[in-house]
């Protein structure tokens, strides 16, 4: 699948979007708060996991630097669906992906908040932050 993966604890996000929506760079801007990147560009899905094609395991692309070998881990349970480039509603409706099963958020990446949107977004996936109203209410 086209897209770009990170995970916290175990617990993979799968940012979905199209070509230059910024999808490695938020997976950056996540590496900076404590997450683990899994895949850039190009994610394997099997059984709920999640994992880097071999020949792109540990590389990130960063535009304006090029490519660079980080620190990854090998796979990751996906918990979240973050569609990237549509306008966020205010109070969006739930919404499960279709094949996987999953929640989808959907944000600007350029947001300031971005990173901080998909921390909550994942704390409520996994029922640790509560909502009053909005995509994770069903």
């Amino acid at each position: 699948m086209h897209g770009s993966c990170a995970a916290r604890d175990g617990q993979a996000v799968l940012l979905i979007g199209p070509p230059g929506a910024g999808k490695s760079d938020l997976v950056l801007r996540l590496l900076g708060r404590g997450f683990d990147l899994v895949a850039d560009d190009q994610v394997l899905i099997d059984n709920g996991q999640v994992s880097a094609p071999a020949a792109l395991v540990g590389l990130l692309e960063v535009r304006g630097l090029g490519i660079m070998r980080l620190p990854s881990v090998a796979s990751a349970r996906l918990a979240l669906v973050v569609g990237l480039g549509a306008r966020a509603e205010r109070l969006p409706e739930p919404t499960i992906d279709p094949s996987l099963g999953l929640p989808v958020i959907h944000i600007d990446a350029r947001a300031a908040s971005a990173p901080d949107r998909v921390i909550m977004a994942l704390d409520c996936a996994l029922g640790r932050v509560g909502q009053v109203a909005g995509v994770f209410l069903a």
